[in-house]
């Protein structure tokens, strides 16, 4: 057993970065400083002035070369892969840390990242062995390349546009993931590999957004298939390099609609990652693998083998929360045990040989038909004192409750039948005795005094059947007529109200339905005290409830209320009006002055009608639409001009 070994690198400044943002230090756990350095130093966001330290197998500085990484984490596990071990290394971190440049690198030599080193160091290997066996092994490499997105799995040797929405599927084999329908392509050298490489990277997602030019939208998985054959016996050892992608700040990266689709899924899957993590560090009985593809795949701590993580970080403090969080994920991750099981060897087996049986007791045997007595057997009897004409002894016995026939001479049925022959590879019974061969089985037919008469039924006996069932069905069913509920008469006031329902559900009762509408009508003129009004509503409403004493007391009241208005009226109309003279007062000479008689106008208005409000007016025909031509504007009317004005 082993545990995941977690290696860390801090990238270098960008250009747009300083260095006084620089918050990440890295040290030493020996005093004196004379082994390389594997602590990592971040203050506390909450208090300044505190550290905290995180230890792991290998720290590498921003001074350190892709070289470097190399040499120290990954060559060694070049030799575990040819000795039949797996092999897993995947890059973690945020976006922008260097995860891509960590694991594909630059196209120069020096800025060659871990996957072509890897894939270097293998041909070389593969050659050097193949020289010192002088033939006798072989190396095969093979690769595939696919990558997640948006939780779909996509072969990247194919074409987007030849991908299915669905994107391949994932099946379970012998304890490991395989993806369906995934391209493998054989590379037998390191330019063939590199061709291959760099025309499946063309069709990974990446896109440009606020915190990387290139940012990767999928996590990519590599596949290196060693298949290393020795005479009959054939190893596979599977070397996977996975590139993740890293988790998003959205409020930080900008994204757009289809970014945000992509950034939540990344997140996704690398929140499920945590939880798997998690759960294995505290042993728990679940472990949520299937709840994401990339867990799946990665199947961290249950894969057999040497497994490598780089953590890549940036040292800015504008990363702090987020450096943070990755130093916690591979802090819990280091103490993840796996374990280093060897895959067995593949034996091509020789072939099996048939066995061969000589002798001078044992013949070739002809080919027979086969016939419907091809199972019954040749039975030798050790017994010598039996007579020609006297049936053989049975080996067995069957129980029989009657007596069956036995037929007088069974060789006049087949008499050219041959006994079966024992099989070449048994024994013969010569050793035994003579044989004596026992007559077969045939099928015996029963005689005419063993068959049950079957009964007959005349034609008499069937209609007195038919009859008798008959007239059972009549009996049931007059036993359950009086057994049925009888329906009570309906009194004369519940039929009336029955014809009443019917009247309102077949629309009949139209009459009453207005009757209220006058009753409600005249409700709202008597609490609004317009007495005239509501009489008139309760006498519309009389016509459709002509026998209702409550209804006529209303009028009744309404009624004499309107005639003691009536006569208020007139009395104070009469106190206020002054007693007439017999003769006018005449007035004084040089105050009377004649008035002239002014002319009529030539449109007297209207005299004013009070109507009442539209849900107070009674049901009416309706009347046409007069036309709006006769109506004229209000600018348009005819005035008198001021010069004909009566003086």
């Amino acid at each position: 057993m082993s545990s995941v070994r977690v290696v860390a690198r801090v990238r270098p400044l960008l250009k747009s970065e300083l260095a006084k943002d620089n918050i990440i230090t890295t040290s030493s756990s020996d005093s004196e400083g004379l082994n390389k350095a594997n602590i990592v130093r971040i203050p506390n966001p909450k208090n300044a002035g505190e550290d905290f330290s995180f230890q792991f197998n290998s720290v590498y500085d921003q001074e350190a070369t892709q070289q470097d990484i190399f040499d120290n984490e990954v060559s060694p596990t070049i030799k575990h892969l040819f000795a039949g071990f797996d092999v897993t290394l995947f890059a973690y971190g945020v976006t922008g840390t260097g995860k891509t440049h960590t694991m594909r690198g630059g196209k120069t030599i020096a800025e060659r990242g871990v996957i072509p080193r890897l894939l270097s160091g293998i041909y070389r290997r593969s050659r050097k062995i193949e020289k010192d066996s002088q033939g006798h092994t072989e190396v095969d490499v093979s690769m595939s390349y696919y990558e997640i997105y948006n939780d779909r799995v996509f072969d990247l040797f194919e074409a987007p546009e030849k991908r299915t929405l669905t994107g391949l599927q994932l099946r379970d084999n012998g304890g490991k993931t395989v993806v369906v329908g995934l391209t493998e392509r054989p590379c037998e050298s390191l330019k063939e590999f590199e061709k291959l490489y760099d025309q499946a990277n063309v069709n990974r997602s990446t896109s440009a957004t606020k915190l990387n030019a290139h940012s990767s939208r999928s996590h990519a998985v590599l596949c290196v298939k060693l298949t290393t054959t020795t005479g009959d016996e054939t190893r596979v050892s599977t070397a996977w390099a996975i590139d993740l992608a890293g988790s998003e700040d959205n409020r930080r990266t900008d994204n757009g609609k289809e970014r945000l689709v992509e950034s939540a899924s990344i997140n996704k899957s690398l929140f499920v990652l945590a939880q798997c993590v998690e759960a294995i560090s505290k042993k728990q009985a679940r472990i949520p693998y299937r709840e994401s593809k990339m867990t799946r795949i990665l199947s961290l701590g249950q894969n057999n083998g040497l497994t490598v993580m780089i953590l890549n970080l940036a040292p800015v403090r504008s990363y702090h929360l987020d450096t943070l969080s990755s130093l916690n994920f591979a802090n819990r991750t280091k103490k993840i045990e796996t374990r280093e099981v060897e895959n067995e060897p593949i034996i091509k087996g020789c072939s099996r040989a048939v066995p061969t049986f000589t002798g001078s007791t044992i013949q070739r045997q002809p080919l027979r038909p086969l016939t419907s007595t091809a199972h019954n057997a040749t039975i030798h009897s050790v017994n010598t004192g039996t007579k020609p004409g006297d049936k053989p002894s049975k080996a067995f016995f069957v129980y029989s409750d009657t007596s069956k026939p036995r037929l007088s001479n069974p060789a006049q049925v087949r008499p050219t039948e041959a006994p079966k022959r024992s099989p070449p590879f048994k024994r013969p019974s010569d050793s035994f005795g003579p044989t004596v061969t026992r007559p077969l089985k045939y099928a015996r037919t029963s005689p005419e005094c063993l068959r049950k008469p079957e009964p007959t039924i005349s034609k008499a006996a069937i209609e007195d059947i038919i009859e008798k069932k008959v007239t059972e069905i009549l009996a049931a069913r007059a036993l359950d007529q009086p057994s049925m509920a009888s329906v009570p008469e309906i009194s004369e006031e519940v039929q009336r109200r029955l014809e009443m329902l019917e009247k309102k559900i077949d629309g009949k009762d139209d009459g009453r339905a207005e009757g209220l509408t006058f009753l409600l009508m005249a409700k709202q003129h008597h609490v609004r005290g317009e007495d005239s009004s509501a009489l008139k509503m309760y006498e519309l409403a009389k016509e459709h409830f002509p026998a209702n004493p409550k209804l006529d007391g209303k009028i009744a009241k309404l009624r004499e209320r309107l005639r003691r208005k009536g006569n208020e009226t007139d009395q104070r109309a009469q106190a206020h009006t002054p007693p007439p003279s017999s003769e006018p007062p005449a007035a004084p000479p040089s105050i009377r002055r004649s008035t002239p008689t002014p002319a009529p106008h030539p449109n007297p208005p209207r005299p004013l009608r009070r109507q009442l409000p539209l849900h107070v007016q009674p049901r009416q025909a309706p009347r046409r639409r007069q036309c709006n031509s006769r109506r004229l504007p209000r600018s348009a009317s005819p005035r008198r001009p001021a010069s004909h004005a009566p003086h």
